[in-house]
């Protein structure tokens, strides 16, 4: 053999070993500074709640702090073209939340394809949302519901976290599958729409488990249903929508993401630490106090339900002709 074949084979093996060394290398030192997670939604709705519990977690696990930081507007839309132009070394990830999912067939131009750009890393939880009333309704259950909107077309106002959150569309597919009409009330996130139910300026909400189940539990609010096609864990004397509108289903979920390229073992670190988070048993209980179990998985996994729920939500916004302003 030459010494230039020799050299040439030498060459060729450690370009071969470089990405190997290069993985290790991030995983072992992963994270060697603070990590951002942008939460799209305003701060005490159900997706800043999952993210803090979250990031104080992995805070504790991986020695570094974990800070969540809002950027509402826009349904997410900020938050994660923040997080599409951030360096891909997982020191910025993004809460995400069924916005993900929306938004692509909600606005008519957007600056970032999500499934293209967002590198999915975990699921955390996926719940119903519930169909909440204000006590001043004169209505207890979804079929006095659904009878009192066709008496009374112009005085039911839906609250919701914004336009095209998962609040807004779950209401949307509640009309389109009941007949109930409805006024769409859009909020700056589920804590001031949450507010104003309570207080008796609107009437209904579609809003996820985590951020409302303290309010009925306290008497503030009175739950007709939930939206899974299964009874909630945290609300197991509350009966489903699908009982009464057959086959309505709409949740609302949560997940970590990256962005783009960043390297295989840091998404891997973080998922498998999430996935720890989701098998601790006092991690279990709180999720289940939030509304349902953990949504552990791959990063695939999580991958498929994005997909699959961008599918669903797009023709429910074509159908309903909703607009983002």
């Amino acid at each position: 053999m030459t010494g230039s074949r020799r050299r040439f084979l030498r060459l060729a093996a450690a370009a071969v070993a470089v990405p190997a060394v290069s993985s290790r290398a991030w995983s072992q030192t992963y994270p060697s500074r603070p990590v951002r997670i942008i939460v799209g939604l305003a701060a005490g709705g159900a997706t800043d709640i999952v993210a803090r519990l979250m990031g104080q977690w992995l805070s504790e696990r991986l020695g570094q702090q974990f800070v969540v930081e809002n950027r509402p507007g826009a349904n997410g839309n900020i938050a994660t073209e923040a997080v599409v132009n951030a360096s891909a070394d997982g020191h910025t990830l993004l809460a995400i939340s069924p916005g993900a999912a929306i938004n692509g067939a909600l606005y008519d131009k957007l600056n970032f394809d999500f499934l293209r750009d967002i590198a999915p890393v975990a699921g955390i939880l996926r719940v119903p949302n519930v169909m909440a009333v204000s006590l001043s309704l004169p209505v207890k259950s979804v079929p006095e519901f659904i009878a009192y909107a066709k008496a009374n077309p112009n005085k039911i106002s839906m609250a919701s976290a914004g336009i095209g959150s998962s609040n807004h569309l779950s209401g949307e597919l509640f009309k389109l599958m009941s007949g109930a009409p409805m006024l769409h009330v859009p909020y700056r996130g589920a804590a001031p729409a949450l507010t104003d139910l309570i207080g008796g300026q609107v009437q209904v909400i579609f809003s996820a488990v985590p951020s409302t189940v303290e309010y009925i539990k306290a008497d503030k609010l009175r739950a007709l249903a939930v939206t899974s096609t299964s009874r909630s864990e945290a609300l197991p004397g509350v009966p489903t929508v699908a009982e009464f509108v057959p086959g309505y289903e709409a949740s609302n979920w949560w997940g970590i993401g990256a962005p783009k390229n960043t390297p295989a073992a840091v998404v891997g670190k973080l998922n498998q630490e999430i996935n720890l988070a989701l098998a601790d048993p006092k991690m279990k209980a709180r999720l289940l106090e939030l509304g349902g179990p953990g949504l552990a998985g791959s990063p695939a996994d999580f991958e498929k339900l994005i997909a699959d729920e961008t599918e669903k939500w797009g023709k429910v916004i074509r159908t309903a002709n909703i607009k983002a302003n």
